[in-house]
């Protein structure tokens, strides 16, 4: 495990992040367990898993530990209820999507429709242009990443109950018909739906069995969360599809209109 070497500074929004230099080198940006937004780190950790299996643009991460006497040196620092942390590795130079007025091709564009279905099948709200980064490669081209997954599974703090009776709808993101604008064919959604019905099941079980206990996800809420993953990624991204179509407004479609301007 790696371990922090010197504090950088406190980064912007509400879930206690901090960009701390770790002894492989490199910057990480820590998310800090905190009371009130308890499913956070266990959504950003279930997030990370089926992200890299999916080899989509998530910056590296791991659980760290922090010892408590360098949290004490932080300013402004809340302290935290758990002894694990949520590490992901800071990519320097991007932009956020609110900071590119002009994108004339994004390189890794292959993994744009499996971005999106992996949003509908974490019930992932908040894929705001906060939540994505611009690296850019050349003239108004970039290579998109994603970030910041607290919110998956319909909040920070949901409970089995909820995420039981969590709904089947459209997700109204600036941030996908962006996106949208750059998946060159409608054929690309469903092949992503193959790969993502390809991960077995009992990784998907492994993947959240793995969140520490002081994160504070109860046994029965880990096999709630667990099944919800299996039985949404078989019935539920279909549904979403057709959901989407039936409006007679593909993805790919909305995408391309309002890029002529429509």
């Amino acid at each position: 495990m790696i371990k922090p070497v010197s504090y950088v500074k406190k980064l912007e929004g509400k879930s206690n992040t901090h960009l701390i230099k770790f002894d492989d080198g490199h910057e990480y940006a820590v998310k800090y367990f905190i009371q009130g937004f308890e499913k956070s780190l266990p959504n950003e950790w279930v997030a990370y898993c089926i992200a890299r299996y999916l080899q989509l643009p998530m910056p590296y991460a791991q659980i760290v530990e922090i010892p408590a006497e360098f949290s004490a040196q932080i300013p402004d620092f809340i302290e935290s209820a758990s002894r694990y942390q949520f590490a992901s590795r800071y990519i320097s130079g991007c932009y956020n999507g609110h900071e590119v007025s002009q994108i004339k091709k994004i390189v890794n564009e292959h993994q744009l429709a499996s971005i999106i279905l992996f949003d509908y099948w974490l019930s992932n709200r908040d894929r705001t242009k906060k939540n994505i980064l611009l690296k850019e490669e050349g003239n108004e081209t970039y290579h998109l990443w994603i970030i910041d997954h607290a919110e998956c599974f319909g909040s920070y703090n949901w409970t089995g109950e909820q995420v039981e009776d969590l709904p089947v709808k459209i997700l109204k993101s600036a941030t996908h018909r962006l996106m949208a604008q750059f998946v060159k064919d409608e054929s690309e959604f469903y092949e992503a739906i193959k790969v993502i019905q390809t991960i077995p099941n009992f990784l998907i079980e492994e993947i959240v069995s793995i969140i520490p206990d002081d994160w504070q996800v109860s046994a029965d809420e880990k096999k709630i969360l667990s099944q919800y993953l299996i039985r949404r990624r078989k019935k539920m991204l279909p549904r979403s599809l057709k959901k989407i179509y039936g409006k007679g407004v593909p993805p790919v479609s909305i995408g391309r209109e309002e890029q002529r301007g429509g």
